[in-house]
């Protein structure tokens, strides 16, 4: 395969979970992973949107989604989807027992009131 800049299809995800948000214990909707570092971070629709602050911090354009069944690109530089793209390290997605949003144990009740849409 071509190198693609801006992705490291080597570089291994930095856990299961946003990384910011479990450092204070915060929740998120769903998850995106760097394409260049490995870095998790939560979506635009979650609360604390990491993954734009991760790529404004960085300049790291390209995430993959981080969701179960799910393997497309996104370039925030550009506001371009990519319905696929290279194979990164594995783990490819968040553990399918743990719920989306999550962790199941810090979501707020009125979770759906306080995504951004």
């Amino acid at each position: 395969m071509t190198e693609i800049e801006g992705i490291d299809p080597g570089a291994a995800p930095s856990g299961t979970g946003c990384v910011e948000c479990e450092e204070v214990h915060g929740w998120w909707f769903h998850l995106r992973r760097c394409a260049q570092c490995g870095h998790i971070g939560c979506c635009d629709s979650s609360p604390a949107q990491h993954a734009t602050a991760h790529w404004k911090a960085t300049g790291h354009p390209l995430v993959q989604s981080f969701e179960p069944g799910e393997d497309w690109f996104w370039n925030y530089a550009t506001n371009a989807l990519f319905q696929g793209g290279p194979a990164l390290t594995p783990p490819s997605e968040h553990p399918p027992t743990q719920p989306a949003p999550g962790p199941s144990e810090r979501v707020p009740q009125d979770w759906t009131s306080r995504l951004h849409s």
